[in-house]
Order: structure tokens, then C-alpha cells, then sequence
């Protein structure tokens, strides 16, 4: 009987050993290595593995519309035209001053992180019909005033109508007379000044350049204390400066926030989102690896985790994600609005390249059909419709406030963020200007330039580079999901 079981006992202990000691070995050595974009070290539960993407659902506040129906239009009908459009030369070349001194406290000098500097654009390389004058709108027939040394430029383009008669001179010298007075959303730079440059934004695009720390986190501090219509006593979540209160879940500043009237509560979404976009940016386009011969730049899951993730942010990542989708929504309804002014004849986007400046309109158009086709768009009539006087009061806080926070974007250190911080801000502070302009819109002339409502190519360019940026967000915002489901 012995000799019969002896073998079997050694088979079991041959199995138990193999079982408990050589296969969690060998599983422990040949398992994938972490890195630091792909997994978190302490990878989180199935349940907490989506928590800021999975309440990411649902009916928006302030608003009709929802988180789904967002980003089906967004990913499939705008964020493949809009990324297509910002690569045409008329939306690619930006004209910004990077030197301005900072005017609200001493400049802390700029970022000497190689990835914070700006390559600006020679002049040599940038579209001739863009660079024509300061005036230069948008149209072909703006490039052909008066001046005589306009009329050569518009002679060696290839301009069809290279003179005008007095009567349209008139009106572009009043064009550019109402440019001058009229009330703006943001501090616009001084195209003129010898320190603006032409900066292509494609050979410099938005993503993390390791700029962080006291410099860059006051500046968003100044922008929420200062410009948000939120009083001292009252404390942003996972604000530093708070007093130190463990249970402390945001709830007075949301119970704060609620009692606002809309255009406060609206003011303070905007700023949220704005600043949610920028850190999907950073998450998307992070540094990954660095040696001598290459770089490599992707999304960094555990970085976008630190900054949305429920537990990370007591549950602050949602909240913020939906400002994102938001302020979306609020750019979007400007483009609604100021669809009639782009589908004039008279608008060419012009660049100098004819065939070019006709696809660029066209693909345009295309978008502006897309977005009239959208069904559920803010209304923003709700928005100032008090008594006369308070509501006029009102709006122009509300364009104070934000005016000041385009000049808070000149404290920024790292020269690349402040280039797209200019950008987006210019681009918001034109979508608001639009939507509170819907009747000089309307009012718009077909075949001749408007006196009352117009804009400067740069704020064409900056508002719809500002709206590809929010729609790239919400497209990365998917990226994220799939990623997050492929760890589960």
C-alpha cells in the first residue's frame, strides 16, 4: 500500500509547490512594467476606476441639454472639421504680444523650460493678405483702401477690385473708427506694437510644458478670489488657503454659488471650464519620454486622474468636466449666432491664395450648418432680462470681470501657455460680445461693410481656435474613457 501512494503524495506536493511559489514567481517577473502614463502605481478598484467619467452623464445644469447628445455631435460632426479648419493658413498664424508686463504684481520672470518657449513665425512665411495691414478684417475688398501703398499690396495679390468708390471708403474709415470704441470682453493687443508677433500655432501647440508651482497657482487663484464675484468669506474647494476643515466638501461655496443670480453663477461655469479644458490639454498632449534623439508626447492617465478623479478632488471632477461641457455649449450658441455674418458674399477670409481662402469658407459654412442643425442650444435671453438699468449695470460687471482676467493672462510665466491663455480667453471674450450683440447682427448689410457690429481678424481666428480647443477636449475626454475601461 506504501509503495502505491508514494508516488501519488509526490505528485500533490510537486502541484502545491508549483502552485504557491513558482507561478506567482514567474507571474511577479514577466508582467507588463508600469509607467507612469499608463497606469496609476496603486491601481484603483473597478469602482473608483471611472468615478470622475461615469457620473459624467445626463441633463446639465442651467441648461436643457445633455452630456450624450454633446458628445455624439462633438466627436462625429465638429471636432473633425474644426481640427481641419485651424489648419488652414487663415487660422493658423496669430498675432500676439508675449512681453507685456504683468500689471498686477511684480513679473516673476519667464519659464526657462525649454517646452515653455514660443518659436515665433518670420514674417517672410506668413500669408502676404494677412499680414497686409492692421485694419485688415477678413475680406478681399478690406485690403483695398485708399492708401496708396495698400492699393500696390492689393495689386501685387491679385486683388479683383483694386479701387472703391468714396462712398465705401466712408464706410470702412467708420468701420474702423467704431473698432476703436467699441466696448470689448478682453484687453486686445496692440497689433502695431514692434513686441507682437505672428506665432503659428501648429509649430506650437498647447500641451504640458512642466510650468506649475506658486507662479502658475497664482494665477488662477487671482482669476476665482478676484474676478468671480465670490467674496472673501466664502472658499473654493481644495482651495490651499481655506482654513483647514477635514469635512469640508465644498458644500458652503455650492450652497454660495446657488444663490448667485444666472449671469454670476454663468461667469463662474465659464471660468471652470475654461480651466478644465486647459488641464485636458495638459493630460493629453503630457511628456511622456525624453532622450537626445526624440521626444514622445501623449495622455498621461494618472495625471488626468490627479485632476478629476472623485476621490483625488473630493469629488470636484465632475463638477468640473461639466463646467467643460458648459462653457461648450455657451461658444457654440455664439457661432449659432454669427452664422448670417460669415455667410455674407462679402467675407473671404482672406489670406492672399484664392482657391485656399474658398475652401476655408466653405468648410466654414459647413460648420456654421452643422451647428444651426444642433437642436439643443443655451438660451441665452434669460441672461440679463431684469429691470433696464440693473441688467445694463450687470452686463457691464460682468464684462469688467472678465476683461480683467484677459489681463491676468500676461502673469502667466511659461511663454507657451500664455500664448494659448491669450488665445482661448480672446476667444471666449469674443463669443460673449457676440451673443450680447444679437441685434446688430441682424441688422448686418449683404454686399458692404456693418457699422455696427464687426470683427478683427484676430478675434475670428482667436474664436475659433478657442472652440477647436473645446472640442478636442471633449474628443480627449473619450480618449480617457477608453483607456480607463481597457485597465479595468
Amino acid at each position: 500500500m506504501w509503495k502505491i501512494s508514494l508516488p501519488a503524495i509526490c505528485v500533490l506536493f510537486s502541484a502545491w509547490f508549483l502552485g504557491n511559489f513558482v507561478l506567482p514567481w514567474f507571474q511577479h517577473n514577466h508582467e507588463r512594467p508600469q509607467t507612469q502614463h499608463t497606469d496609476h502605481p496603486s491601481r484603483l478598484s473597478d469602482s473608483q476606476d471611472q468615478s470622475c467619467l461615469c457620473h459624467l452623464t445626463g441633463v446639465l445644469d442651467d441648461c436643457f441639454c445633455d452630456v450624450e447628445s454633446i458628445d455624439i455631435f462633438n466627436n462625429f460632426k465638429i471636432y473633425p472639421r474644426i481640427k481641419k479648419l485651424t489648419e488652414r493658413d487663415y487660422f493658423r498664424y496669430y498675432r500676439v504680444n508675449l512681453k507685456r508686463p504683468c500689471p498686477f504684481w511684480p513679473d516673476d520672470g519667464h519659464c526657462s523650460i525649454k517646452d515653455c518657449h514660443v518659436e515665433p513665425c518670420p514674417e517672410s512665411k506668413v500669408p502676404v493678405g494677412i499680414k497686409s495691414g492692421n485694419y485688415n478684417k477678413y475680406s478681399q475688398a478690406s485690403n483695398s483702401l485708399s492708401d496708396v501703398s495698400e492699393c500696390e499690396q492689393a495689386k501685387e495679390l491679385g486683388a479683383i477690385n483694386s479701387t472703391l468708390s468714396n462712398q465705401s471708403k466712408e464706410a470702412f474709415a467708420d468701420w474702423a473708427r467704431h473698432d476703436d470704441a467699441q466696448d470689448h470682453f478682453c484687453e486686445l493687443d496692440d497689433e502695431t506694437s514692434p513686441d507682437a508677433e505672428y506665432v503659428d500655432l501648429l509649430l506650437n501647440p498647447e500641451r504640458y510644458t512642466g510650468y506649475k508651482g506658486p507662479s502658475a497657482w497664482r494665477v488662477w487663484n487671482s482669476i476665482y478670489e478676484e474676478n468671480c464675484f465670490k467674496p472673501r468669506s466664502v472658499y473654493r474647494p481644495l482651495n490651499p488657503l481655506a482654513p483647514s476643515r477635514g469635512d469640508d466638501d465644498g458644500e458652503g461655496f455650492y450652497k454660495w454659488l446657488e444663490g448667485l443670480c444666472l449671469e454670476k453663477r454663468v461667469f463662474y461655469r465659464l471660468i471652470s471650464g475654461l480651466h478644465s479644458s486647459i488641464n485636458i490639454h495638459l493630460c493629453a498632449e503630457y511628456l511622456l519620454d525624453e532622450s537626445w534623439s526624440h521626444t514622445v508626447w501623449g495622455p498621461n492617465i494618472h495625471e488626468f486622474r490627479q485632476r478629476f478623479d472623485t476621490a483625488e478632488t473630493k469629488a470636484e471632477g465632475t463638477r468640473r468636466l461639466k463646467n467643460l461641457y458648459f462653457l461648450y455649449l455657451i461658444e457654440l450658441r455664439a457661432l449659432y449666432k454669427v452664422a448670417p455674418y460669415f455667410e455674407r458674399a462679402i467675407v473671404s477670409l482672406y489670406t492672399g491664395n484664392v482657391p485656399e481662402d474658398g475652401e476655408t469658407k466653405d468648410l466654414l459654412l459647413q460648420i456654421f450648418n452643422e451647428i444651426k442643425a444642433f437642436p439643443m442650444h443655451f438660451d441665452e435671453k434669460s441672461m440679463f432680462a431684469g429691470h433696464k438699468m440693473e441688467a445694463k449695470t450687470l452686463k457691464e460687471e460682468f464684462r469688467l470681470h472678465f476683461k480683467n482676467i484677459s489681463r491676468i493672462m500676461d502673469c502667466v510665466g511659461c511663454s507657451k501657455c500664455r500664448l494659448w491663455g491669450k488665445l482661448q480667453t480672446q476667444g471666449l471674450g469674443t463669443a460673449l460680445k457676440i451673443l450680447f450683440s444679437e441685434k446688430e447682427i441682424q441688422k448686418l448689410p449683404e454686399h458692404s461693410p456693418s457699422k455696427g457690429f464687426q470683427l478683427t481678424r484676430q478675434e475670428i481666428v482667436a474664436l475659433m481656435n478657442a472652440f477647436s480647443r473645446l472640442s478636442t477636449s471633449i474628443y480627449q475626454l473619450h480618449n480617457f474613457r477608453q483607456m480607463l475601461e481597457q485597465q479595468r
